[in-house]
């Protein structure tokens, strides 16, 4: 028998729906295996019906849930709930699912401020009242999904990578445990660190010094003067049996996006302890706490602060 699947996406971009279709032929090897009962992007399964008959949305039973996107709305809590008591295995997908990712920046704002900016203050926007009826209620904040419902696997990532998708669902066919990398970006990277200071940063869009040569001989780019969330980030990204990160293999500094170290690390700790180490005043970094947190922003890691 086929395990079968259901997957829902909440806020989101879209990106971990296309690392699926990323797998590329090892998925054609997966797919009789697998049984998709409800994932938006590849089947029309409709919530409300097909015809929009159902008056309450419904998932159908399933062996794995996957779920990507932050929770932000009501619909998503509902939706994120009622997977949960339809499956088996819960997975949290990507980043945002995971930790909050790109859209839990908003964590730094009131609701109120939010409508404030998007629908009258925004200068490309006529203003408008804020939008009722059947539109879902936007929740306080962005929420990680295992901050509303129980999570058995997480596979962080924008995006999470086709080889960590593939090897969760083969590690759940055999019935073996999947674990993550304990490791961290700076662990895997193959870059020579120097272990000498550097005063000021550089502006990201400037190329390190090395592009093209083996990484093997390039200085760390943190030593060269660029942010790099290396040390604070957790490693995998370059495919589960190691391998150079993947911005690293393109001479970009790590953005941090597969999230913390652990779930109870905090980046912005983290990092500033990094940089303390190579002599980088953190004070040249404007806002520190977004950009240490910048996939990373729900759990309590992001909020509103009092106003000065």
């Amino acid at each position: 028998m086929p395990v079968k699947v259901a997957q829902e996406w909440f806020a989101i971009c879209g990106g971990c729906e296309v690392t699926v279709l990323d797998v590329g032929e090892p998925l054609l090897d997966l797919l009789p295996e697998l049984e998709f009962v409800h994932m938006p992007v590849i089947m029309d399964h409709k919530l409300f019906g097909q015809t929009g008959e159902n008056t309450q949305a419904d998932i159908p039973e399933a062996d794995v849930g996957i779920l990507t996107g932050g929770v932000r709305n009501e619909e998503n809590k509902h939706l994120a709930e009622l997977m949960r008591s339809r499956v088996n295995t819960l997975i949290a997908m990507g980043s945002c699912a995971c930790y909050g990712g790109i859209p839990a920046l908003a964590n730094q704002l009131m609701t109120e401020e939010i409508y404030e900016r998007v629908y009258r203050g925004n200068s490309t926007t006529d203003p408008g009242a804020t939008p009722k009826g059947p539109i879902p209620a936007l929740l306080d904040r962005v929420y990680a999904l295992d901050e509303v419902v129980k999570v058995d696997i997480k596979l962080p990532g924008c995006p999470t990578t086709p080889d960590m998708f593939t090897a969760a669902v083969l590690h759940l066919l055999k019935g073996t445990p999947f674990a993550l990398s304990t490791k961290s970006v700076c662990d895997e990277c193959p870059t020579i660190r120097e272990k000498k200071a550097v005063s000021t940063l550089k502006r990201p869009l400037e190329s390190v010094a090395g592009v093209g040569d083996d990484l093997k001989t390039v200085r760390c780019f943190m030593e060269q003067g660029f942010l790099c969330q290396g040390p604070a980030t957790r490693g995998g990204c370059g495919g589960m049996e190691g391998g150079v990160p993947r911005c690293v293999r393109a001479y970009m500094p790590c953005r941090g996006c597969y999230g913390p170290l652990s779930d109870t690390a905090n980046p912005m700790v983290d990092m500033m302890g990094a940089l303390a180490t190579i002599g980088l005043d953190p004070k040249q970094i404007p806002d520190r706490a977004a950009q240490f947190n910048r996939f990373a922003g729900s759990n309590g890691r992001l909020r509103v602060l009092p106003k000065r």
